[in-house]
């Protein structure tokens, strides 16, 4: 089996796992903002929880993405402190083409969504 095979896009009624993306536009940069449990929490506990996510942003034309940012959340509980899986970047740039944000669910694998900017 190939990783590519393991990851996946479709949600549960439950808990969120796939990554939301924002796109605006402002003063020539790219905002990308990409966050898991926008409408439903996804679980945050030492057992349970968000460990990153990845973003990355493939011009039109180009024939591979670019790794915008990678971010870890180390935060699940200690002393009463959660990180949340909310992430911002800005871009600049002037071409089109697709974001991708990927995100790993410590039990329940990876996730990806896209959007188009």
């Amino acid at each position: 089996m190939k990783l590519t095979e393991t990851i996946q896009t479709a949600d549960w009624k439950a808990e969120k796992h796939v990554p939301v993306i924002h796109i605006a536009k402002e003063d020539g940069l790219v905002h990308i903002k990409a966050n898991v449990g926008e409408e439903v929490a996804h679980p945050n506990t030492f057992e349970h929880h968000i460990a990153w996510i990845k973003v990355f942003f493939k011009p039109e034309g180009a024939k591979f993405p670019i790794e915008v940012g990678s971010y870890e959340f180390k935060a699940h509980g200690e002393e009463e402190i959660f990180t949340q899986p909310c992430v911002e970047a800005r871009v600049k740039t002037d071409k089109g083409g697709e974001v991708y944000a990927l995100s790993y669910c410590n039990i329940h694998g990876l996730w990806e969504n896209s959007a188009e900017i």
